[in-house]
């Protein structure tokens, strides 16, 4: 498949734009071959949220940590991606819906609406489409979403197309959001969790020695919560347990 470049198409759209939405309302369009990071700032989601009685898909608003604000979603696997992309530490940015894209595609004007654009600590930026297994196998939407792959990675961007994960990481993530937010956990009892906590150790062990006599349960939160930041680590893909293995990180 191929995006032509301005070169070799005339007319309109001779080359890629990205159209972007900012929170003064007001839409900018960028030739996608100078669209940089900084172009995000102050954007709003192209898209308006919408929800009304009755309609098919699950859409919401997600209270993001990373983005200290919330971040929209248009489907219980968009939340799922959103979830794992806020617990990832490498994540500094989330962007939902983060422009309209514009290009002519083998002499056809396409247009699309990624799903997120995430960008890394690394200063890498990806742009992720969600789609179902048995929709992303379908011809003509996997035609749909390899010209936007195509740009992107033409632009030396990241590009994924994600349709889920394991069942029981997902579950887990979703248990651990509930400590994501700032304060739910006294700050002074995650430090003290912290500096307890031994590489190796197992979640009940770790438990026990916070607890220092108290309920273990009441040490639990304080763990769960350096999980959650990345700052202790576990092999999620295990049902939580006691004994889950702590590593703490570098």
């Amino acid at each position: 498949m191929i995006v032509q470049s301005p070169a070799r198409v005339r007319g309109k759209y001779e080359q890629p734009i990205a159209s972007i939405r900012y929170d003064d309302a007001s839409v900018r369009k960028v030739p996608f071959g100078d669209l940089r990071l900084a172009d995000f700032t102050w954007s709003v989601p192209w898209r308006k949220f919408r929800s009304v009685h009755g309609q098919t898909h699950y859409s919401g608003r997600y209270a993001s940590a990373t983005m200290a604000g919330p971040v929209v979603y248009e489907s219980r696997l968009e939340l799922a991606r959103l979830l794992l992309a806020d617990m990832d530490p490498a994540v500094r940015g989330i962007y939902a819906q983060p422009c309209h894209l514009t290009a002519r595609v083998g002499g056809r004007v396409r247009r699309h609406v990624p799903d997120f654009l995430l960008v890394m600590d690394s200063g890498v930026v990806r742009v992720v489409n969600v789609k179902p297994a048995d929709r992303a196998a379908d011809p003509k939407i996997a035609e749909a979403l390899a010209w936007p792959g195509e740009l992107v990675g033409r632009h030396g961007w990241e590009y994924e197309i994600w349709s889920g994960a394991d069942r029981v990481l997902l579950e887990n993530v979703r248990f651990l959001a509930a400590y994501r937010r700032p304060g739910l956990v006294p700050e002074a009892d995650i430090e003290r969790a912290w500096e307890c906590v031994r590489d190796g150790d197992r979640l009940g062990v770790a438990e026990r020695r916070l607890a220092a006599g108290r309920p273990d349960h009441e040490a639990r939160p304080a763990l769960l919560a350096l999980v959650w930041s990345g700052r202790l680590t576990t092999d999620l893909s295990r049902p939580l347990s006691g004994d889950w293995v702590l590593r703490r990180s570098a």
